[in-house]
């Protein structure tokens, strides 16, 4: 069957947008010779136009040769022979060839999880029985705002562990960070300007750019992003990692999270993006409250997801509507449809209610806890720094060092890749102008076994000493 998405506003008549999605299906290959078209009244009722539309339409693609109709048979494909065309899967080109990809022994990067702690089988027996008791409920259209069960324990999870007080009504689920930050530019609108920590999370200055958005880069000091700073600027939309600032580690004292709220209720059209990307895994016994918890204006919009907490794969993510924003969201009805399916849904719900949550991230914590401490170790007996040098490392999946050995952030860095190892130093994350500072090393370790850590770490330890 040919489907069409006409263009009902286009100036050029539906008759001729059908006859050159055919003719450019027919020279294109899609069409081959001696293909079947369907009938007219067929196609019609298909495209949902009328019989008159299709009759035309294939009238002059028979008159310019592109069809033959056969009396009591239909319209079929002419034998006509079009140079071919090139799939673009099979062109080469200079970009594609020319990307040279860095083999390394050794990555301290940031952005995995150790895939061997994923509750397989818990996993797939939740899978079974979703599958046995929730036949129809996994094929049917869910609401918009995810599965409410869902909504419903993560509302729970989330006055239970990071102080938030929120209704399954106001939280909105969705595909992972990127999704997630799509929707809410799109509903804040991209005509205001908005604010992101420097150095910060790339991805959401690059999603700002690409959506048209004007964002400022705010500089951070020793409690977090700059409200005085801030304060200086037009923006009315900041974006900030309070709870363990990316990449710097800073965990926002309160003092500064009052000040950053009073900034947001001084006028109406102010509000904070928080992204609470890693706060499962503050080292202490207590969890770090959120932001959106102390904030009694209806001024937070809360992020997070399960990337780091379960699988980057799982694309699970939700964010927390103010209630006043919530109406204005479901106004405008900024998406028709979730974008996670049901079958994840449903499975993350039990895996939430039953406890299989909390379990696998005590496991976890533990795991990595050894791990931050075995590198913190490793790094001091190696030499390479002493432990005052070690920044920032009692919450979040990452360390900040600043090595004393007479070299550059970037001379670090480049001396490492000759040894196979990937590091990362803090000016990677900075946008514009770098201030001038010492060189800081960002180590992540999520992604590294014991072992593995203390092999690497003798290796940085040849690269620099």
């Amino acid at each position: 069957m040919i489907t069409l998405f006409f263009e009902r506003n286009s100036n050029q008549p539906l008759y001729e947008q059908l006859y050159r999605h055919i003719k450019s299906e027919i020279e294109s290959g899609s069409l081959k010779n001696k293909d079947k078209l369907p009938s007219k009244r067929m196609l019609a009722t298909h495209l949902k136009i009328s019989p008159v539309t299709v009759e035309t339409a294939y009238s002059l693609l028979v008159s310019e040769g592109y069809l033959k109709s056969i009396p009591k048979s239909g319209y079929y494909v002419e034998n006509v022979p079009f140079p071919k065309i090139l799939k673009t899967d099979s062109i080469k080109t200079d970009i594609i060839e020319n990307i040279v990809i860095t083999p390394y022994q050794y990555d301290f990067r940031t952005n995995s999880v150790d895939t061997d702690m994923f509750p397989y089988s818990v996993w797939s027996k939740l899978s079974r029985s979703v599958l046995s008791n929730n036949p129809h409920e996994l094929l049917n259209a869910l609401h918009p705002q995810g599965f409410k069960a869902l909504r419903k324990e993560i509302a729970v999870y989330l006055y239970r562990y990071r102080g938030i007080s929120a209704q399954p009504e106001q939280i909105i689920i969705s595909s992972g960070s990127e999704m997630i930050y799509q929707q809410v530019i799109q509903f804040l609108g991209r005509l205001r300007v908005y604010a992101t920590e420097n150095p910060g999370y790339l991805k959401i200055k690059q999603l700002l750019k690409v959506n048209g958005c004007s964002y400022i880069n705010v500089t951070l000091d020793p409690s977090g992003l700059s409200v005085s700073k801030l304060e200086k600027t037009e923006a009315s939309i900041v974006h900030v990692t309070p709870s363990h600032q990316f990449p710097s580690g800073i965990v926002m004292p309160i003092k500064r999270r009052l000040e950053l709220l009073q900034w947001a209720n001084e006028t109406e059209d102010r509000y904070i993006i928080e992204d609470d990307y890693d706060s499962e895994f503050a080292s202490g016994n207590q969890p770090i409250p959120a932001l959106q918890s102390l904030d009694h204006h209806e001024k937070v919009i809360y992020i997070n997801t399960f990337s780091k907490s379960i699988a980057p794969s799982l694309r699970i993510g939700y964010f927390v509507l103010p209630p006043h924003l919530l109406k204005q969201y479901v106004d405008r009805q900024v998406y028709g449809s979730c974008t996670v399916p049901n079958f994840e849904q449903m499975i993350l719900t039990k895996f939430l209610r039953e406890g299989y949550f909390e379990s696998h991230l005590n496991r976890m914590r533990s795991n990595y806890r050894k791990r931050r401490d075995t590198l913190m170790l490793e790094l001091v007996n190696s030499g390479i720094v002493m432990k005052q040098q070690i920044f920032n490392y009692e919450s979040g999946l990452h360390l900040i060092i600043q090595p004393s050995l007479n070299m550059s952030e970037e001379e670090l860095v480049l001396k490492a890749k000759e040894h196979q190892i990937r590091v990362y130093g803090l000016s990677e994350y900075f946008v514009g102008t770098l201030p001038k500072m010492d060189s800081v090393i960002i180590l992540g370790y999520t992604n590294m076994k014991l072992e593995t850590i203390k092999e690497a770490v003798q290796a940085l330890k040849s690269a620099w000493l």
